[in-house]
């Protein structure tokens, strides 16, 4: 019994010895060619009542590239209204004072909408390509009540959660984005998530969020009604965005609004209110 266990911790004594250099064989590199795809035009265009409207545009680049965004000059946008004019939007770069974000092409007329509404987006240019797309302005949805109950924690750890409520249109097909902004909605929203009604179709919806919001916070909460392709869209880029990087993640493909490119094109329709969440 002694000369088995002897020659067992032989055995496993050569093993231990022998496992860095088997493992040194466990290493290689790997050169992966990616394919070099022709550069796409993306277009990024949300229209709104009352507003001028304002469109990006740029060009795609591969997954190894620079971050700098490839913005084409030699493009042409058109935007036909819901009466059948059609808008040439010029190309002046800026950035939306209210957003803050970026453009390259903008109209001159603030945009006339009205729920049912469809639009239509056409973006070529000097090489042949052409990016179109279609969208229709969803019915307003007003937001009910919105609650907010602060937890138990001790004065200095005090945070509240909000709750938005709303009815759902009967229908099924019906999508939301809730957005809650902390004193304005230049800065990146607190809260940003889609829901839709095919399991709760005609019925109030009560979207919550977790305890973050302090006292004396104003918090300017939006109900989107947005369209199913809008849904799908938001949904690829949040699957895209978990993929990226994670070896265990099945590659995602962003699903467009637009045919001819990438990207996205749609009316807004949404209500906003102001809550201050008092002192406890």
């Amino acid at each position: 019994m002694a000369i088995n266990r002897l020659s067992f911790f032989r055995r496993l004594s050569w093993l231990l010895l022998l496992a860095p250099l088997a493992s040194c064989d466990l290493e290689q590199d790997i050169d992966v060619d990616l394919p070099a795809l022709p550069a796409q035009l993306a277009v990024e265009c949300y229209l709104e009542n009352g507003e001028i409207p304002r469109l990006t545009v740029t060009e795609t680049v591969p997954y190894l590239a620079s971050p700098e965004p490839v913005v084409p000059t030699d493009v042409t946008v058109r935007l036909t209204l819901a009466n059948g004019q059609t808008e040439t939007l010029r190309f002046f770069p800026g950035i939306n004072p209210v957003t803050r974000k970026a453009y390259t092409h903008t109209g001159t007329r603030r945009l006339a909408a009205r729920p049912g509404d469809t639009f239509r987006l056409e973006v070529t240019d000097t090489k042949g390509r052409r990016v179109t797309g279609t969208a229709t302005m969803p019915a307003r949805v007003p937001i009910d009540t919105l609650e907010y109950k602060f937890n138990d924690l001790p004065p200095e750890r005090r945070e509240a959660y909000v709750l938005t409520r709303f009815q759902d249109p009967v229908g099924v097909g019906n999508s939301y984005l809730l957005q809650i902004h902390r004193d304005s909605i230049s800065d990146e929203a607190e809260v940003d998530y889609d829901v839709e009604d095919r399991l709760n179709d005609g019925t109030r919806f009560a979207l919550g969020t977790s305890f973050r919001f302090d006292p004396g916070d104003t918090l300017l909460v939006t109900l989107y009604h947005i369209d199913r392709p809008f849904f799908l869209f938001r949904q690829s880029v949040q699957d895209a965005r978990n993929a990226n990087g994670n070896p265990f993640s099945q590659p995602s493909s962003i699903k467009s609004t637009v045919e001819g490119g990438v990207g996205v094109f749609t009316v807004l329709s949404y209500d906003r209110k102001q809550l201050i969440i008092p002192q406890p």
